[in-house]
């Protein structure tokens, strides 16, 4: 091969090799998920409905969610509509979404004093993001175990939350509009 032939032929390699570094791979699953949920970032009020305990439902909540550490993590903060946030005597759980390798995780602190984690999967619809208990740091008598946000509109959400206490489960559901 002529030198100039040759050379021609390593640049152009060059430049296929470059042009194919600039190109992002596909989002995986979980990062589809997660940018799904990112979409919810704001302010969030709606009335809670516990069949299991009906003393508990009627009950307006305030949710928050906030895209952080550079686009890498949600930070999702729930509390009953008006009252401080005085974690002394208010709940006032967190709970932290974020891409782990290929599973998008749920790391819930809860008021119970426990951090249980969950890895989430998103339907194919692309509107539903179930989250399923993958374990705990901390007690396990008293702990969420199961979450669901299925996304309705850009102002409109629910979610759902399974609360074990011992080994009875208690259901809330929260239709939630938003706020800004």
């Amino acid at each position: 091969m002529k030198p100039r032939i040759a050379l021609s032929v390593l640049f152009a390699l060059i430049a296929a090799a470059a042009f194919a570094a600039d190109v992002a791979p596909a989002p995986s699953a979980a990062q589809k998920s997660f940018d799904q949920l990112k979409s919810l970032a704001g302010e969030w009020e709606g009335i809670a409905t516990v069949p299991d305990a009906p003393e508990m439902s009627g009950a307006k909540m305030h949710l928050s969610l906030r895209v952080t550490s550079r686009g890498n993590a949600l930070v999702h903060e729930m509390q009953e509509a008006g009252t401080p946030l005085d974690a002394t005597k208010y709940d006032h759980p967190v709970t932290m979404f974020y891409v782990d390798g290929d599973q998008l995780t749920l790391i819930h602190y809860c008021d119970a004093g426990n951090r249980p984690r969950m890895t989430g999967k998103m339907s194919p619809d692309g509107k539903t993001i179930d989250f399923e208990f993958k374990d705990i740091s901390g007690n396990m008598d008293y702990h969420m175990h199961h979450s669901v946000f299925t996304i309705i509109d850009a102002n409109h959400h629910t979610e759902d939350w399974t609360f074990m206490m011992k080994d009875k489960p208690m259901h809330a559901h929260m239709d939630l509009t938003r706020k800004n």
